[in-house]
């Protein structure tokens, strides 16, 4: 991109539907707020539809004339994503973007529902999933887009093939670098399916740089060690930026006319901060057998097929 991106380049969206997961706080609170502002149809896909509604109604305080809709997901339920994606395609029948943004970082080790790794099983296990539910109405929708956010540690994630729920040796940061890598990887596996059948449909991925008040802050609240938090309270006023510029490279990848399938984008300074541009992600997910692999393991894990990439052939992959 040739000059500064931000919200006011964002286009029109109205007539446009719009999905967010984790869309009660942070990152998805704010894409929520700016898509609506747009004029797109956004529905909320929250664990807690109490807190949900609460969002929803900030929003409208606003953007009174927003249409919004508040429905129940939960990422560690494999059962709950098929009951949201039924639901959904039952109501809708276009989905224009869908982003995939719900997350955890650095837990103590937890189990999901179909006993996942919480953090792989919530940051990519369960949007593979959601995302193979409602594939056949994004690829029908012209022009529709998939973004999955990312974070900065998939520089230090690696793919554990060996023991990806971490049973033998757990540790919350690696496990969550894992899940952050997951994420590009699936994008990029995806991206790699949709053009080989033909499909106008992208999907890109992002990281929004150190943010303050995002999940890296409230993660370390919670579970992270006294010098962790000491650590964030020192280095977040220096490096930080706020949520309105963290959100930038997801909006980009989102909405902007000029965004490309199959990139990662992040802060132009360093990765930490500033307005969005291209960046390299891990060596590791230029690896297409490793991403096909990896792909192969999602299905089998969640059951869940992409049945309407299914007529491309092996050899085209």
């Amino acid at each position: 991109m040739s000059r500064k991106w931000t919200q006011l380049d964002i286009p029109d969206l109205t007539a446009k539907v719009v999905v967010i997961t984790g869309a009660n706080s942070g990152l998805g609170f704010e894409s929520a707020r700016t898509l609506a502002s747009k004029g797109a149809t956004i529905v909320m896909a929250v664990r807690t539809p109490a807190k949900g509604e609460q969002a929803r109604a900030e929003i409208l305080k606003a953007h009174p004339s927003a249409v919004i809709e508040v429905m129940r997901l939960d990422m560690a339920d494999l059962s709950s994503v098929r009951e949201f994606a039924d639901a959904f395609v039952a109501k809708y029948e276009r989905l224009d973007i869908l982003l995939n943004n719900a997350g955890l970082m650095a837990i103590p080790r937890q189990e999901t529902v179909d006993g996942f790794e919480m953090q792989l099983g919530v940051n990519h296990l369960g949007h593979f999933a959601l995302t193979g539910h409602l594939i056949a109405t994004l690829v029908k929708t012209p022009k529709a887009r998939i973004h999955n956010v990312s974070s900065s540690a998939n520089f230090a994630g690696r793919i554990n093939f060996d023991d990806l729920m971490g049973k033998r040796n757990y540790g919350r940061w690696e496990a969550y670098g894992q899940s952050k890598l997951a994420n590009i990887f699936f994008t990029f596996e995806l991206q790699k399916r949709l053009h080989a059948a033909g499909f106008d449909t992208i999907t890109n991925t992002s990281h929004p740089g150190l943010v303050i008040g995002n999940l890296q802050e409230n993660s370390v609240a919670q579970s992270g060690t006294q010098l962790e938090a000491l650590l964030y309270r020192v280095i977040q006023p220096i490096l930080a930026q706020d949520i309105h510029m963290g959100v930038l490279p997801m909006l980009y990848g989102m909405t902007a006319p000029d965004a490309k399938g199959g990139v990662f984008y992040g802060p132009e300074t360093f990765n930490m901060r500033g307005y969005p541009a291209e960046q390299k992600a891990n060596k590791a997910a230029y690896d297409a057998a490793a991403l096909t692999r990896f792909w192969e393991v999602s299905e089998q894990l969640t059951g869940v097929r992409y049945a309407v990439l299914d007529k491309v052939a092996t050899t085209e992959l």
